[in-house]
């Protein structure tokens, strides 16, 4: 499955409030992302569907092992990016914003060349 951007920001909305809230539900993923309830049932569903979570009949949110997995890449990507942005001097809004918009069309190669030249950087 090819992920949108969309896709990707519900792995990472489920999982950032996982770490802060348990058990998570799909309200909680509305508010967190400011989407309607219609869109997040849409998108809860497809990432069901493709067994990337599971929703117990309470309608907790839990990731599955890949869900989890492919959440704490999408994670590091914004993490990093934003960290690399802040320390090359955006101010921390407008890094957290702009590596938002970045983690999506990064390739792989890309973002481990950048995560590498950081870790060289932090070395010295």
């Amino acid at each position: 499955m090819t992920l949108r951007p969309s896709g990707e920001m519900y792995f990472e909305s489920i999982y950032v409030l996982s770490k802060t809230k348990s058990p998570v539900c799909s309200i909680d993923v509305a508010e967190y992302m400011s989407y309607s309830k219609p869109s997040v049932s849409r998108g809860i569903g497809i990432l069901r569907k493709e067994k990337y979570i599971t929703v117990d009949n309470d309608g907790y949110i839990s990731l599955t092992d890949s869900g989890l997995l492919l959440a704490r890449k999408i994670y590091e990507k914004h993490t990093v990016l934003s960290k690399i942005l802040t320390m090359l001097g955006v101010d921390e809004k407008t890094a957290i914003e702009d590596a938002c918009k970045i983690e999506h069309v990064i390739s792989d190669k890309s973002f481990q060349a950048l995560k590498k030249h950081i870790e060289r950087i932090k070395d010295r």
